[in-house]
């Protein structure tokens, strides 16, 4: 089925577009693959990057907008990725990136598009876990800057993930969660009498 990408806000394309164009923005990124590139970039595949700072003991989980991530195709692959940020002004260009994530997103979207239900597809970054996951929300007319996970909605870990936990691996939110919850809680101190 296909995906139901949200748009992402105008502001954003068009600061990715300036930065892209930009021969400084271009040559101080630390992104080789997108110096050297051959032929023209163009960002494509914008996704909303949602932070999950907290899980409650009630399973609820709290997220909240961070950005818009482009990934950025040189041909016929993605070579880097633009990230873009909220400012008192507006979207404005954040950085240029590579790395692993890139590939993995891609991978993770194509594995998306096999399944039998239609999904929006977001970001999900969980920085307590140095985790980042393709989120399928399944509202697929839910404006892609709202929400949190609901339970039925599928989380797949990306490449490299926390170990015990499988990249590409679909889970359901309900069964995610409670894992990454025991994860992400720290254990309580003991107490040792001086």
């Amino acid at each position: 089925m296909p995906l139901q990408v949200p748009p992402a806000p105008a502001p954003a394309l068009r600061s990715v577009l300036t930065a892209l164009g930009s021969p400084t923005a271009v040559r101080e990124a630390r992104t080789p693959s997108l110096r050297t590139a051959q032929g023209p970039a163009t960002p494509e595949l914008p996704l909303p990057v949602h932070v999950l700072d907290r899980i409650t003991p009630e399973g609820v989980s709290a997220t909240r907008l961070a950005g818009w991530r482009f990934l950025i195709r040189c041909g016929d692959r993605a070579v880097a990725a633009a990230d873009t940020m909220l400012t008192p002004d507006g979207w404005a260009f954040s950085h240029f990136f590579e790395g692993p994530y890139i590939t993995s997103t891609e991978r993770a979207l194509h594995q998306a598009e096999a399944l039998q239900q239609t999904y929006q597809p977001r970001l999900l970054s969980l920085p307590g876990l140095y985790m980042l996951t393709l989120w399928l929300h399944g509202d697929c007319t839910a404006d892609g800057t709202e929400g949190h996970p609901a339970a039925t909605d599928l989380l797949v870990p990306l490449a490299p993930a926390p170990p015990g936990i499988a990249a590409h691996r679909p889970h359901l939110v309900a069964e995610l969660l409670p894992v990454l919850t025991h994860r992400i809680t720290p254990a309580p101190l003991l107490i040792t009498p001086a």
